[in-house]
């Protein structure tokens, strides 16, 4: 499994990044599938750089903020006007009940037929998978100020050289305070792919909305994760100072997801390799 950070910038895109939005590749054998974990604002224009919309596979939305979904709108309009026509089945929507009428309304349009033409909207059931070529994605509910918001266990299960299948397990938090669903998700991942928006002591009084680094680094030890990746961290928030909470709490590796690189995920013990597991970042330059 491959994942390609698109934008990692939190609550609103950066300088450097759009926000919340990675890609994900497994191959099943017969083809390599692609997915998204979300869509968020900017998203869009970044992702062409790595992927056609045209292979994706399917979206998976944490969560109806706008940095996690509104690329959607462009999106769909991407699908609806294309002079050329669009050329395949609806593109695959997971995300929470609410989607279709959020994004309709975004945009202005009337909830019937709003986006259903160029969607497929299906519905998030808490802990219940969703399986798509190689990958089993389980919704995790967590702790954060909107109706629903998941956490996200993302299991792709491949064929290697010798025969053998190879499963690795990328957990992404989406957006959340601590909770033990967050763990849950995270269980013995080879990555797990963690916001920390928040910083100790600047933003303590206020509970149930993003991590700090060293609350991140706590749930990554608790769920016994192999490798922690910190994301959606704000323009406002120092990269050096999450990181140093986080190693305050988790002995494990520890890296800040940047737009355009891929890592690597897989679990190491299972490619002959003594250590836990292993994240390595690929070069990846645009349009490859």
């Amino acid at each position: 499994m491959k994942l390609t950070i698109i934008g990692c910038t939190g609550s609103f895109p950066g300088p450097g990044s759009p926000a919340s939005c990675y890609l994900v590749t497994a191959h099943d054998g017969e083809r390599p599938w692609r997915i998204l974990l979300d869509l968020g604002s900017g998203a869009l224009g970044v992702l062409q750089r790595y992927a056609d919309i045209k292979d994706l596979d399917g979206i998976f939305v944490s969560h109806l903020h706008p940095d996690h979904c509104m690329d959607l709108c462009g999106l769909h309009v991407a699908i609806h006007w294309d002079p050329a026509g669009w050329g395949r089945d609806r593109m695959l929507v997971w995300g929470p009940a609410a989607t279709a009428d959020r994004i309709a309304t975004a945009y202005g349009l009337p909830l019937d037929p709003g986006m259903h033409e160029d969607f497929d909207f299906q519905s998030w059931t808490p802990r219940e998978p969703v399986r798509i070529g190689p990958f089993t994605i389980t919704p995790y509910p967590v702790r954060h100020p909107i109706e629903e918001a998941y956490a996200l266990r993302v299991e792709a299960t491949e064929p290697l050289a010798d025969g053998s299948l190879r499963t690795s397990v990328l957990a992404y938090s989406g957006d959340t305070d601590t909770c033990a669903e967050l763990v849950e998700a995270a269980r013995e991942s080879d990555m797990f792919l963690c916001e920390a928006a928040f910083e100790e002591g600047r933003d303590d009084a206020i509970d149930g909305v993003h991590l700090t680094g060293k609350r991140a680094g706590q749930m990554a030890a608790e769920a016994a994760a192999r490798r922690l990746l910190l994301t959606h961290i704000p323009v406002w928030t120092d990269i050096n100072t999450v990181v140093d909470e986080a190693k305050e709490a988790y002995g494990g590796s520890i890296a800040v997801a940047v737009s355009g690189v891929t890592y690597g995920v897989w679990t190491g013990d299972r490619l002959g390799d003594p250590k836990t597991g292993s994240v390595r970042a690929i070069p990846n330059p645009p349009g490859t």
